[in-house]
């Protein structure tokens, strides 16, 4: 199993976009494809105001957001290019606020699709929609890259978490064409764990029969949460990727309750390659 096809999805805010740093990196090492995704998300005004505006200014602003993303294209058709990867780049136009399927499309005949962390100082319309909706509608896994991240994807070190539901199984899966990669790698169960028996033993197992040695580890959940735990055993042991499912619970319930996912999202100090 390899990556031989990668989407990113391109920061427009930012000169120099973390996400496509490390997916440039990653299809120069894999040797896969990079398909550049850049969106011109309209302008849309409440209701209450819209009379006012001349009708020209809406189709002002449609121009501007297509030049934004025309010039993203040239900066990641640029940034491959010196990196003499193999790339192609995609614009798509769609509404704030209306379906993202305009950018799903793109997430579903693919290996790896590379997004952004929101980042609050320079916030990208849309964003955590965009995410949800790669996960849930895309069919491939999404490997999250936080906005304080510089350069590649180091790998040495790698923390799997591990409940052992459908989404933390379907996050290991996807991330075995990264795991050899890796010179320490480690299973790492929250609070009570997910069976009798060994905890962990069941996927350390599955691992193994795929070449990969890996430790097992069980903390004690925080007060502050799962991804609290998780990010402060990540701080202090060094790791450089942490594997995940994404929303274990219903999107609706996680939104209610709060959830690893959501935390993990706005609180992300590494990068997560996640799964649904």
């Amino acid at each position: 199993m390899s990556l031989r096809d990668i989407v990113v999805l391109l920061d427009q805010i930012r000169e120099t976009s973390p996400a496509t740093e490390m997916a440039i990196d990653l299809a120069r090492r894999t040797g896969a494809h990079l398909n550049g995704v850049a969106l011109a998300i309209d302008p849309i005004v409440p209701g209450f105001i819209v009379a006012p505006i001349p009708v020209d200014a809406f189709e002002v602003a449609r121009v501007e957001t297509l030049k934004s993303a025309r010039e993203t294209l040239a900066r990641f058709e640029a940034a491959a290019a010196r990196e003499a990867v193999m790339s192609e780049s995609r614009l798509a136009e769609v509404l704030v606020g209306g379906a993202p399927e305009v950018f799903t499309a793109h997430c579903r005949l693919t290996d790896l699709i590379v997004i952004g962390q929101a980042d609050p100082d320079r916030p990208e319309p849309m964003r955590e929609v965009l995410i949800e909706a790669a996960l849930f509608e895309g069919a491939a896994p999404l490997l999250l890259v936080p906005y304080i991240n510089h350069g590649g994807l180091a790998t040495k070190k790698v923390l799997i978490a591990w409940d052992g539901g459908r989404a933390a199984a379907r996050a290991v899966h996807a991330a075995l064409p990264l795991l050899p990669l890796a010179a320490e790698l480690t299973v790492v169960i929250v609070g009570t764990p997910p069976r009798e028996g060994e905890p962990g033993a069941d996927v350390a197992t599955y691992l193994a029969r795929h070449g990969l040695k890996v430790t097992i580890e069980t903390l004690p959940a925080a007060p502050s949460g799962v991804a609290d735990t998780l990010l402060n055993h990540v701080a202090d042991r060094n790791y450089d990727l942490v594997v995940m499912g994404g929303y274990g619970h219903s999107r609706f319930r996680e939104m209610i309750l709060g959830g690893a996912t959501r935390d993990m999202l706005k609180t992300m100090t590494v990068p997560v390659l996640m799964a649904h």
